[in-house]
Formats: C-alpha cells, structure tokens, sequence
C-alpha cells in the first residue's frame, strides 16, 4: 500500500482551501498552513512566479512539501485585466464585492464579456523540485450578480461550458467538475501519481 502525499496549503485565504481541500482530500493528506506564518507578499508579474513565492515560502517554513495556487480573472475587452491582480482589483484592502464591483463598472456598455479564468498550483519540496500544473476555464461575465455560492468573481462568472449557470448559482460539486482551479488541481493530481 502506497503512502498519501502530504502537503501544507500555503493559502491563507479559507475559501480557496476549502475549494482545494475538497478535490484532494481523496488522494493528498492537506496540512494546514501554520497559523503564525504571516502573509507572503505576492508580487510577482504572473500568476506562477506568486503560486512559486506562496509554495516555497511555506516550503521553507515547516521543511515539508506545500502546494499554493495563484488565480487570475483575464477580461478580453480589459486587456487581459485584471490578471494577476485579480484579488486586488479595487485594491489593496478590497473586498470580493468591492472587485467585482470595479469589474463591472469597467465593463459598462461592452458588447464582448468574454473572460478566462486561470489556475496555476505549484508545488515545492524542500530537495528544491517543483510541479506547476495549470488549469483554464472560458466563460463569459454577467451585467448583474447571479447566485449566492462561492467567493470572489464567481457571482460574475458563467463558463462557456456549463449550462448557463453562473459559477455563483452551481453546487460545489458543479463547480469543481468544470472550474479552472479544479481543473488544476485534477492535473496536479494526475502529475503526482505519474
């Protein structure tokens, strides 16, 4: 019998660890992320350089493997924005309606609300290696909020496809099955047992 991985979430934020906890927990044994850890700075131009900051800071800290994502809302009509500053979109001490307030007031009046979400989880040993899987899911964003579940932009949100559902209006289970982040982490799970 083989033995579970195990890895510390180097997240700090307890709805990305929940989403991340519920499509490992068959295979990995998630450790959670020391409680006196402070935040790691995120400043780095792309989503894997923050996914690398986050794992290997964490990596360092307790001397076991640690996996972190990083995950961007890319607006075709925005340039690709908000981007890796997705979470900080309305800036720094903003709150998840504050973002998606900013995101749709940029986008009044656009004709083309095409959008990608974008996973990158990255995990870090202490030897130094690492696996950076990515997941990608296309969609299109709403002119109102729809549904009450999830966090972030998932009010917004309705995947290309999906049946029409906002990531907001879908069961968790709905939501994994064809989200970006659980796409990743699908291919992480796929890339460990390799």
């Amino acid at each position: 019998m083989s033995v579970r991985p195990q890895l510390v979430c180097a997240s700090a934020n307890p709805d990305k660890v929940s989403e991340i906890e519920a499509i490992l927990h068959e295979v990995v044994d998630l450790l959670p992320r020391p409680a006196e850890f402070p935040d790691v700075v995120e400043d780095a131009e792309t989503l894997e350089g923050n996914a690398r900051l986050k794992a290997r800071a964490i990596c360092e800290a307790t001397g076991l493997p640690a996996v972190a994502d990083d995950t961007g809302l890319e607006v075709l009509a925005l340039g690709g924005a908000p981007g890796v500053h997705s979470a900080r979109y309305a800036g720094e001490a903003c709150s998840y309606a504050d973002n998606r307030d900013k995101l749709l007031r940029e986008l009044s009046g656009a004709a083309d609300r095409r959008a990608v979400f974008r996973t990158c989880v990255m995990v870090c040993w202490p030897d130094g290696r690492e696996l950076c899987v990515d997941g990608v899911c296309a969609g299109v964003i709403t002119e109102t909020e729809r549904g009450e579940r999830g966090f972030g932009y998932d009010a917004l949100f309705v995947p290309d496809d999906g049946d029409g559902r906002s990531f907001a209006e879908m069961t968790e289970a709905d939501k994994h099955a064809i989200s970006h982040r659980g796409r990743a982490l699908r291919n992480l799970l796929a890339a460990l047992s390799a």
